[in-house]
């Protein structure tokens, strides 16, 4: 064989083994990487309730009974509630500051103007025996969308928030409780500077470290049905087809408080549960108050039945009382007392 070929079978070879040794060290790196969104977005502590429910206990049928009766109050007598039906609005505003000063606590209205109208976000909090500095907030809003009674989104957690509230009045935790209703998280306030969380997150006094926030969002719709749960793509890989679970859900810079949220549910509780730490951008990841926390740099997720990927009368007319599940819905606050109770100490 001439040099000539023989030079040229050479560099043939080595352009090979360069090519194969840059295919290996592509692979590696995509390997190196979903393990690392594995760690950080998917994988969760504990594990997920599959067994069949457990009958409720008392305290759980009365807690059910309380949610029922908020919730007929709300989006029953009261109705589609926002800028559009402003006395709707405050009517609502009205129910939950006296059943929450009815159940021991000082009210503070944070009061803020759109087109000469007056919006609230009512706040009220159980300071901390050891910590009163540090502060973890529960919170829901208590709009609702367009014409849409909002018995689902979001009468669950307004009436999360307020018997949440009820049940901590006596306890004394270590870091501060904050439970908070917020207006104008719907259209046309959603993401904008009105929003009512994001005008209360704005407030927040520097000297508070705010530890956890976790906003109750749309929390008592479920399913059994194959197929009854939907994602955004890529999580149908990831995730059950059954929406029978609730969902506690964070960005990236939440995955800590996402993790520790969904461990202290999954100990006290025996009820599905999902958990996932993701980019922002995914749909569905920031539609709700918690978004507003993640603008001023707080951990925020969201405690959630997956809203529109499961709930299909969301923002419609027929989004009403039947749909709920209070039995699920009951078992759901109920694990959360304990959560709350974990994140305070």
């Amino acid at each position: 064989m001439s040099q000539p070929l023989r030079s040229s079978k050479f560099r043939v070879q080595f352009a090979s083994k360069a090519a194969l040794i840059r295919l290996v060290i592509l692979l590696s790196i995509l390997m190196i990487l979903g393990v690392w969104l594995w760690l950080t977005s998917f994988s969760m502590p504990g594990q997920s309730y599959q067994e069949s429910l457990p009958p409720l206990q008392p305290e759980e049928i009365a807690l059910q009974n309380l949610l029922r009766q908020d919730i007929q109050k709300i989006a029953v007598e009261i109705g589609a509630r926002n800028s559009s039906q402003y006395d709707r609005l405050n009517a609502t505003k009205v129910f939950l500051e006296t059943n929450l000063a009815q159940s021991g606590y000082q009210v503070h209205q944070q009061e803020y103007k759109i087109d000469n109208n007056t919006y609230y976000n009512l706040e009220v909090e159980k300071i901390g025996t050891e910590y009163p500095k540090e502060v973890v907030i529960i919170a829901a809003h208590y709009d609702s969308a367009f014409s849409s009674p909002g018995a689902n989104d979001n009468g669950t957690g307004v009436a999360a928030v307020l018997e949440l509230a009820r049940i901590f009045a006596n306890k004394s935790p270590k870091r501060t409780i904050r439970f908070v209703e917020f207006t104008n998280e719907e259209p046309p306030f959603f993401w904008t500077e009105n929003m009512g969380s994001l005008v209360y997150a704005k407030q927040i006094d520097p000297q508070i470290k705010v530890v956890a926030m976790l906003s109750l969002e749309t929390m008592g719709y479920f399913s059994d049905r194959e197929g009854s749960q939907k994602y955004p793509f890529p999580l149908s890989l990831f995730y059950p087809n059954q929406g029978n679970f609730i969902a506690f859900i964070g960005n990236l810079n939440s995955g800590d408080l996402v993790r520790r949220s969904i461990a202290s549910f999954r100990r006290h509780v025996q009820f599905p549960s999902e958990g996932a730490s993701l980019p922002s951008w995914i749909p569905g990841i920031s539609w709700s108050d918690h978004w507003a926390f993640w603008q001023q740099g707080y951990q925020g997720i969201m405690v959630t039945d997956t809203a529109p990927y499961r709930y299909f009368h969301y923002h419609t007319l027929d989004d009403t009382i039947d749909k709920i599940n209070f039995d699920k819905l009951a078992r759901v606050v109920s694990g959360l007392v304990k959560v709350i109770s974990d994140l305070s100490e």
